[in-house]
């Protein structure tokens, strides 16, 4: 069988379930909630078991399903910057990052391609307080410190994105790290319609097959939380789903080896969805980090 690709977990394990209503694979645990009328789902991946099953390190991956954002619903912005806030806030009091500490928020990606442009979108939305606390105390001095850098890419800087990340933060010395990066999907539905949370950390390029150097705890020296959105869906991927579905599961797996092993496919109003995603992700962030913030204040700061 060939293999699907994916960034995401909760699709990674319905893959070694091979569609089954059957129990989580060994190593892995798998919980269903809501957060603010969003389904989200907590995929922990606890040993090497979960790992080879999974193809993923160990640890905490949360899907946020934001199907409401893309069709319109009535306050599904504020709905979905909150459930994003509350997931965020949950994975920081895991990796043990103190109320006060500062953080660094990295938008990874390149501004010139829209499917990998949302890093630096969430970048753009993020409320940035580090020289504001000392600049104006009587304002700012209850704010957490916050710096944001979008890294752009090797092509355009001559510069690994995660060397980047690493020179900043060994200057600023936040006691956090957070990654924003675009993903592969192997659903369309998924498309820029899901968000990925995880303490693991990430590898830059890593949604379009351009693997480069990862930003995680061992190369940063401190927590590094990634959010992931998928924006792509890898060509043989879809092809081969579109067969199954037609009847033609018994396909030689052969035969789509090689052909659409470099295409990703993404929808063709990729421009609104990137910019819509990127906003809310940034809102999320901004609301996480400043919990004493609404979504009408971030509005109101960044205007």
């Amino acid at each position: 069988m060939l293999t699907r690709r994916t960034d995401l977990a909760v699709e990674a394990e319905a893959l070694a379930r091979a569609g089954r209503e059957t129990p989580a694979p060994e190593g892995v645990r798998v919980q269903e909630e809501r957060r603010e009328g969003c389904p989200v789902t907590r995929v922990e991946i606890l040993d090497g078991r979960g790992e080879e099953a999974l193809g993923k390190p160990v640890g905490t991956y949360v899907t946020v399903d934001l199907t409401g954002l893309t069709r319109r619903e009535e306050e599904a912005f504020p709905r979905s910057c909150r459930a994003l806030a509350g997931e965020l806030s949950h994975l920081l009091r895991r990796c043990r990052v103190p109320e006060k500490a500062p953080v660094l928020v990295v938008g990874l990606g390149n501004r010139a391609i829209t499917p990998d442009a949302v890093g630096p979108g969430a970048a753009d939305h993020t409320l940035v307080t580090r020289h504001l606390i000392d600049q104006a105390p009587e304002h700012f001095g209850d704010f957490r410190p916050v710096a944001a850098l979008a890294a752009g890419v090797l092509g355009t800087t001559g510069v690994e994105s995660g060397e980047l990340a690493q020179a900043v933060a060994g200057k600023v010395k936040p006691g956090c790290v957070i990654a924003v990066d675009a993903l592969a999907a192997r659903s369309l539905d998924r498309i820029c319609a899901t968000v990925q949370l995880s303490d693991t950390g990430i590898v830059p390029g890593s949604g379009v097959g351009n693997h480069r150097f990862a930003l995680n705890a061992e190369t940063l020296g401190m927590p590094v939380i990634a959010v992931g959105v998928p924006t792509v869906v890898d060509g043989a991927t879809l092809a081969l789903d579109i067969l199954e579905e037609a009847g033609r599961d018994d396909l030689d797996p052969a035969a789509l080896r090689g052909v659409g092993g470099s295409l990703m496919v993404t929808p063709r109003d990729i421009d609104q969805r990137v910019k819509d995603m990127a906003k809310v992700i940034g809102f999320g962030i901004d609301l996480a980090l400043h919990p004493r913030l609404s979504v009408e204040d971030v509005e109101l700061f960044l205007s």
